[in-house]
């Protein structure tokens, strides 16, 4: 036979499956090249294609066009004599019904090469069906070595899917394979654990073009898919309506993180408003989760909310953050994870914390309503919500926001957050126009004004014993958010409610005769104690607690402006009703006004928070009470002016 069956001037280009050639005419100059993989859906009738002999009989030669395509060259249609492993070309010229191939031997000359992939007919993941061979197509998300196979999570425009390739025991399977890559599986469709699973035959990685267009395929799905769904806001409120395109942003930023598989990370103020923000973004993005991995339990692994006691992200958090992030994806293969901020997070005392994560390219947003300072912390943030950007103020608490953020990711839940916005408020003292709409809401609901301040109070007291843990049974049952038992709720908010009430009046009580007051020439009442020496410690309520519980019963007894300050070695918590402190400018103001006292901390207008130097306390206490001797008087601060509205 020729030493070159294509030609003397054969031109080897690459070239696509001529399964959509099915009228190639007979004088056509293309002979194809077929990958082994291909199948016969990648032939056409007409179509010239080099073969391989693997067998000589006497009536002609049967040959391969690739591993699974195979017919007979009958000896009326051959030219020359051939032997088992001879390249030549050939004319397919009939596929029978019953699956025979027919072939008849063709002049070479002239013929230009085409190599032809094998492209598969690729199956979406949310098609996948128990025992079936298929095909996905995707990216991968996450690659998990364990004791036994390689289980890789693959991500198409439908969902997401565990595949397992199984090499040697503990052995990584196509080590080629990497994270972030778009590749091809194929294998069976199985069931793990009652999940939909892949048993993998083989991983090819795209590269090339195929890869390009499968990424920009993938973009496009998932940018749609990750659109906000669109719901109207519990009520209606104009102010609120400054932040929706934020919070739409912002939703379709953490359904693009869950349908690329990255897990997410929560954050939160461990209060009240916090817990109210927190609980029903957790709801909404574990049942997007849990639609896109069709896994119950991809939730648990792929999203994690914590407490923060401090109102600013501390570098103890984001060390913690940082060290499981880092676990899991050495131990887990798992991307690190996207960071969310609610009720803290806006401000630069965050900013030391952030830094450190942009080391590992950690995406972080924040939703909160802490007077913020953009200059220092958006360059940071993939996202930031804050009613303050926008002329508004804290009134707008996180938890208000955060409901309407959760609806948008899933509107299904709605039913279950209807009162969580009148908590919020109540738990944070708003005053902001929507609160009466809001508690009218709630009590449709069944939630009357004390109701709602008793889920708040045993919100508050759940969130001191949790210290650093989540509490996800028993913060949802308080809330009532996903409670499978109405009782419970019932008797565990009476049974918290009820012990917070007499631990703060035991508080109270310990520390009323050790009150320092004085009117200031703005004739606002300031109430100073010392919570080192009089309040009972390592208890509750804590120090913010105990100086807002013993704030709001002055203001309740004057009527007047009040301002309480409770201050410990290297601490004091600062409380204002009618008086506008503006806590973040005085923190600013005594960092430039006392160098090296290490004043830090902030919060709203008129609750805040600050640390200082031990030894330097008496000089920033002072500095303070000078601060606020000249603080403007505003009656639409007023909380008794607000009773007296309603």
């Amino acid at each position: 036979m020729s030493e070159n069956p294509v030609g003397e001037d054969a031109d080897t280009t690459e070239g696509g499956s001529p399964s959509d050639r099915r009228d190639v005419p007979d004088d056509a100059t293309l002979v194809y090249d077929l990958d082994p993989d291909c199948t016969v859906d990648d032939v056409a009738e007409g179509a010239r294609y080099l073969v391989t002999v693997n067998g000589v009989v006497d009536y002609g030669v049967f040959v391969d066009v690739s591993d699974s395509v195979s017919g007979l060259v009958h000896e009326s249609g051959l030219s020359g004599e051939y032997a088992v492993g001879d390249e030549f070309v050939v004319r397919l010229t009939e596929i029978r019904e019953n699956g025979d191939i027919a072939f008849e031997e063709v002049d070479p000359a002239d013929n230009q090469v085409v190599r032809v992939e094998h492209e598969p007919e690729i199956t979406l993941i949310d098609d996948l069906r128990r025992g079936e061979d298929a095909v996905v197509e995707g990216e991968l998300t996450q690659i998990k070595q364990t004791g036994g196979p390689t289980i890789f999570h693959v991500g198409d425009e439908s969902g997401i899917v565990a595949a397992a390739a199984f090499e040697e025991a503990g052995v990584r399977a196509y080590p080629e394979a990497e994270l972030g890559d778009v590749v091809r599986v194929a294998g069976e469709v199985g069931l793990h654990d009652g999940v939909r699973q892949l048993e993998v035959e083989d991983v090819t990685v795209l590269d090339g073009e195929t890869a390009e267009a499968a990424r920009e395929r993938l973009d496009e799905a998932r940018t749609e898919r990750a659109g906000p769904e669109a719901v109207d806001p519990l009520v209606e409120w104009p102010e609120f309506e400054k932040l929706r395109p934020d919070l739409e942003d912002l939703a379709r930023l953490l359904r693009r993180t869950v349908l690329e598989g990255r897990p997410i990370r929560v954050r939160h103020h461990a209060d009240g408003d916090g817990m109210c923000a927190a609980v029903p973004v957790q709801r909404a993005l574990e049942n997007f989760i849990e639609e896109v991995h069709a896994d119950p339990d991809a939730g648990r692994h792929l999203f994690k909310r914590l407490p923060s006691k401090a109102p600013f992200y501390e570098m103890e958090d984001v060390t913690r953050d940082l060290n499981f992030a880092l676990e899991g994806r050495a131990r887990h293969g798992q991307q690190l994870p996207f960071l969310l901020m609610l009720d803290n997070g806006s401000t630069e005392e965050d900013t030391p914390a952030y830094r450190n994560l942009a080391h590992y390219d950690m995406p972080i947003a924040v939703v909160d309503h802490h007077h913020p300072d953009p200059e220092a912390v958006d360059p940071l943030l993939d996202a930031h919500v804050n009613p303050y950007l926008y002329d508004e103020d804290y009134s707008i608490t996180t938890g208000m926001m955060c409901v309407e953020l959760a609806r948008m990711i899933d509107p299904t839940i709605t039913d279950d957050l209807r009162h969580v916005p009148a908590v919020a408020g109540v738990s944070d003292r708003s005053r902001a126009d929507a609160m009466a709409d809001y508690v009218d809401l709630a009590e449709s609901e069944g939630y009357d004004r004390d109701d709602l301040d008793d889920i708040g109070e045993a919100l508050d007291y759940a969130a001191h014993w949790l210290r650093y843990s989540s509490g996800h049974s028993v913060v949802n049952d308080v809330l009532n958010v996903g409670c499978d038992d109405e009782e419970r709720h019932e008797e565990l908010v009476e049974f918290l409610s009820g012990r917070a009430a007499r631990d703060v009046d035991e508080q109270l009580d310990a520390v009323e005769d050790h009150v320092d007051h004085e009117t200031l020439e703005s004739d606002a009442h300031l109430y100073r104690i010392d919570l080192d020496r009089w309040a009972h410690r390592f208890t509750y309520p804590a120090p913010g607690k105990t100086t807002g519980e013993l704030h709001d019963t002055k203001v309740q007894e004057t009527g007047d402006p009040v301002i309480t300050i409770g201050y410990g070695p290297d601490f004091a918590v600062l409380r204002s009703d009618g008086v506008r402190l503006d806590i973040p400018r005085m923190v600013e103001e005594l960092n430039e006004e006392l160098p090296g006292a290490g004043v830090s901390g902030g919060g709203h207008l008129v609750v805040g928070s600050i640390k200082f130097v031990k030894g330097r306390r008496e000089q920033v206490i002072d500095a303070l009470v000078e601060k606020m001797a000249d603080a403007e008087i505003d009656e639409a601060l007023s909380s008794t002016a607000a009773a007296l509205d309603d």
